[in-house]
């Protein structure tokens, strides 16, 4: 049994890369792209806008599995930024200050760091083609 959960790692860590990364993106295209509306979006030019070019940029890279690690490696620090500047000062805990996704996304984005972008990227697929191509 776990022989076979063993051998969905490579897709699921895809799975993960795509999905948190999907889920990134999408605060980006809300804050620059205004898609999907909001009550308020962030001025030009202010922390959270280039928070969210950074979100839109990377989190696309890391969508499409293109430099994937130093992308995500990025965001890592990135979202560790928004909890420490936007959220821990609130209150110590994370449920109470509105800091959770920005936990999890810096330590989702360290591990697709140390990990890779998985079997279906655009990384891995280069990395194909660059073996191919050398044989």
């Amino acid at each position: 049994m776990f022989a076979s959960i063993h051998a969905l790692q490579p897709a699921l860590l895809s799975l993960l890369r795509i999905v948190s990364s999907l889920v990134l993106f999408s605060y980006g295209t809300q804050k620059i792209l205004y898609f999907p509306a909001a009550e308020r979006v962030p001025d030009v030019g202010s922390l959270p806008w280039i928070a969210g070019v950074f979100e839109l940029v990377l989190g696309f890279l890391v969508l499409i599995g293109f430099q994937t690690r130093i992308a995500a490696f990025v965001l890592s620090g990135v979202m560790a930024f928004a909890y420490f500047i936007g959220h821990a000062s609130k209150s110590f805990y994370p449920a109470q200050n509105g800091g959770v996704a920005a936990i999890l996304f810096c330590f989702i984005f360290l591990y697709i760091f140390a990990a890779g972008a998985g079997p279906y990227s655009l990384d891995a697929m280069l990395k194909r083609k660059q073996g191919v191509a050398a044989a």
